[in-house]
């Protein structure tokens, strides 16, 4: 039985993982710091500088930012921030941007020295927006989590400073998650505790999915899987996720509820596990309790790996819906963990380029594979230690995918950027 500790914790894990985002959210990450910044500034910078880690550049240089009629990047971020940004909203901190503010963030980012530098030290996830006015300067820091501010200064004069987490240590502690006390929790919390933020999931995350697939958003890969003439539950499951990413990664003013830090991640772990509950004819309670192992499992993936690095976030959350659709229909922690694996043997090695318009294609294939390890297991199939990086034991194999992403990845990490900048530069 679960301690009264174990099941706090695991509550509070999903009140603080489960939060909304609008747009992706590295890019919402510098608007927010751009907007404390200019509330700070005490008026809007006539010049700004904005230093970010390289796993920032990687995932805010080409997708949309919300709110700037389809501008991209980091320069777009920080504007929008400093002339839209509701600072108290955080990651929904340029949900409402009207059509004037829209033309003054194009007209600002014409009139104004926006300088971006690449900061070589700190964690994967930092970000530092400086802004002058005048004589009058300010700078704002985020690092480790979105939302985490380490420092606030105001003409030299320090108002906030706090120690700064180095790697995976942004996420849920790894001695508090384990497979086999997700699933119990699953099966024994009192869902009054829960299905607030979950249901809050559902809303939020199958509308942004039903939108992308209606106006074909992005790359349109959820309406491509849906136009081959496949029409099985499996294939519905990846589109509906596809496509949220679609509509995402193109800039869609659709708030949505993340997970791990990611909104591509809060959609892949919830969506095709909704899609599948509902035409599965699954009751709200078993989706909802579905929805735990999921995102928990998900979360607890991250935790070795931290909130960026090479490794595909997607890969985390397509596992964790393949775990959850296990969940549904077989059961038990035995089910989950053996289908996870299988996942994890399948598609480890995906790696994240930026958040673009094809996340939405490695989002599908994360979910294909995801339920692939369900129906293995369903079958009688199994992945077995020795396999790979497979090795006994479904949280030493989350482990060794930590291992694998953290600390083998680095130089994987370190070539991708330097791939992106380079193509950047002869465009």
């Amino acid at each position: 039985m679960l301690s009264k500790e174990t099941t706090n914790a695991y509550c509070q894990i999903l009140e603080d993982e489960l939060i909304a985002a609008t747009g992706c959210t590295e890019p919402i990450a510098i608007a927010y710091a751009a907007a404390v910044m200019r509330d700070t500034l005490g008026g809007l910078p006539e010049k700004m500088q904005v230093l970010v880690s390289g796993n920032i550049i990687k995932n805010a240089k080409s997708v949309v930012v919300p709110g700037t009629n389809g501008k991209k990047g980091i320069a777009a971020a920080a504007a929008a921030g400093v002339i839209a940004g509701i600072a108290e909203k955080q990651l929904e901190v340029i949900t409402q941007v009207s059509e004037r503010q829209k033309e003054q963030i194009g007209a600002y980012l014409q009139s104004t020295p926006i300088s971006i530098a690449c900061r070589e030290d700190g964690p994967a996830l930092d970000i530092t927006v400086n802004g002058e006015r005048g004589a009058e300067t300010a700078s704002v820091r985020i690092a480790s989590a979105h939302t985490n501010i380490v420092h606030i200064e105001k003409d030299g004069m320090v108002r906030l400073d706090s120690p700064v987490a180095e790697g995976p240590q942004e996420c849920a502690a790894p001695s508090v998650l384990n497979v086999k006390d997700i699933v119990e929790f699953a099966d024994t919390v009192d869902l009054g505790r829960v299905e607030s933020v979950l249901k809050r999931q559902i809303e939020r995350n199958m509308a942004i999915a039903e939108r992308g697939l209606a106006e074909g958003s992005g790359a349109g890969i959820g309406r491509v899987l849906l136009s081959g003439g496949a029409d099985d539950l499996i294939t519905r499951a990846r589109a509906y996720a596809a496509a949220g990413s679609d509509a995402r990664m193109s800039g869609m003013e659709m708030p949505v509820v993340i997970v791990s830090g990611s909104g591509n991640q809060g959609i892949t772990a919830s969506v095709p596990v909704v899609v599948w509950a509902r035409e599965r004819g699954f009751s709200e309670e078993k989706l909802l309790r579905a929805l735990i192992v999921s995102n928990l499992v998900t979360v607890h993936q991250k935790t070795g790996i931290g909130r960026l690095s090479a490794f595909c976030g997607a890969v985390c959350a397509g596992c964790g819906a393949g775990a959850a659709i296990a969940y549904m229909e077989i059961g038990g922690y035995e089910a989950v963990a053996h289908a996870l694996v299988n996942a994890l043997a399948i598609i480890s090695g995906m790696v994240c380029d930026g958040a673009k318009a094809s996340c939405a294609a490695k989002i599908a294939s994360a979910v294909e594979a995801g339920i692939l390890g369900y129906r293995m297991y369903a079958q009688g199939r199994e992945f077995v230690s020795g396999d790979g990086i497979v090795v006994k034991g479904v949280d030493n194999t989350i482990r060794n995918v930590g291992r694998l992403a953290k600390d083998g990845m680095r130089g994987t990490e370190t070539e991708i950027l330097q791939i992106m900048l380079e193509t950047e530069t002869r465009q």
